[in-house]
């Protein structure tokens, strides 16, 4: 389902609006013929050859012919954490905020279809330090007051935090003690003589033997491919307070070379480290946050 990200702020509620996108997306789900099935699709997982046929839905196989077998409650016993960068970077662009309420309302929808599928979700909120965190639990109650949270970002102003992603993705690491699916939102904007202890960070967490996945989340047409129009511009540091004016077109070739290079990497390490890197430009639809979701739990099973 596609939301205008400017036009957000109009809606109040994030817990609807996370409803909606979830039901939304298993509609889709419905339709498609690679899904197949029901909404019984949270019951299910698929049939591994070699293991028991006692177990498989002979239903479901006359719809989608494709071999599921019933899961039971025991099965469903996945502990999620989303952990969520609120530094002022995430407060671009303006108006809008875009980036950060593109992340709540991704996140808030996950927590909905974690709950909706009895798994236990948690929250973590940074800057330059955790501000947020939640226990990890699976009860309608427990989502709610998680949504409470993300609500209070959501309608939260541009706040002046820095960002420190290692350090706080090593705390995180350390606080998480059973294996864990750890879902992040950010930006991965750090200073550069950091990005080394950002990979050490994200290798932390995967030598805990967490499930790791990255929404590298980023307005592409401006802050990847610096499309702007060919005049003056000042430009603003969220996170410095720092002011440049220039003109793009005098850069935008430099720029657009280290940005690719700093990605190129950073997605490579990910490989290299079996982490999910997903790129979630905020102007997509959030089915494709969903459905990336939905692929990483389906490889857990």
């Amino acid at each position: 389902m596609d939301f205008d990200i400017d036009k957000l702020k109009e809606f109040s509620n994030i817990e609807l609006l996370a409803r909606q996108l979830v039901e939304g997306f298993i509609t889709g789900l419905h339709k498609s013929p690679y899904h197949g099935f029901s909404v019984e699709f949270a019951e299910h997982r698929l049939y591994n050859y070699g293991e028991s046929t006692r177990h498989i839905d002979w239903k479901v196989f006359a719809k989608t012919d494709r071999l599921y077998t019933k899961r039971y409650e025991e099965e469903t016993n996945l502990r999620c954490f989303l952990v969520l960068d609120n530094s002022s970077s995430m407060y671009y662009p303006q108006p809008g905020y875009g980036k950060i309420r593109f992340s709540v309302l991704a996140a808030a929808a996950l927590a909905f279809l974690l709950q909706k599928q009895r798994d236990a979700v948690g929250l973590y909120t940074f800057s330059d330090e955790i501000e947020v965190q939640t226990e990890v639990k699976s009860t309608a109650t427990h989502v709610h007051k998680l949504l409470v949270e993300l609500q209070k970002i959501f309608e939260g102003e541009k706040r002046s935090k820095k960002t420190n992603v290692p350090s706080v993705l090593h705390q995180i690491a350390k606080k998480i003690h059973k294996r864990s699916l750890v879902i992040i939102f950010s930006d991965m904007f750090q200073k550069t003589e950091n990005q080394n202890e950002m990979f050490s960070a994200l290798q932390h967490l995967k030598h805990n033997r967490h499930e790791v996945l990255l929404f590298h989340v980023n307005d592409k047409n401006t802050e990847l491919d610096f499309d702007f129009e060919d005049r003056p511009y000042k430009f603003h540091d969220l996170e410095t307070g720092a002011i440049l004016k220039l003109t793009p077109t005098e850069i935008k070739k430099s720029y657009q070379t280290k940005m690719q290079a700093y990605y190129k990497e950073l997605k490579l390490k990910c490989s290299q480290l079996k982490i999910d890197f997903v790129d979630a430009d905020i102007h997509d639809d959030f089915d494709k946050i969903l459905s990336a979701y939905l692929i990483k739990r389906t490889k857990m099973r």
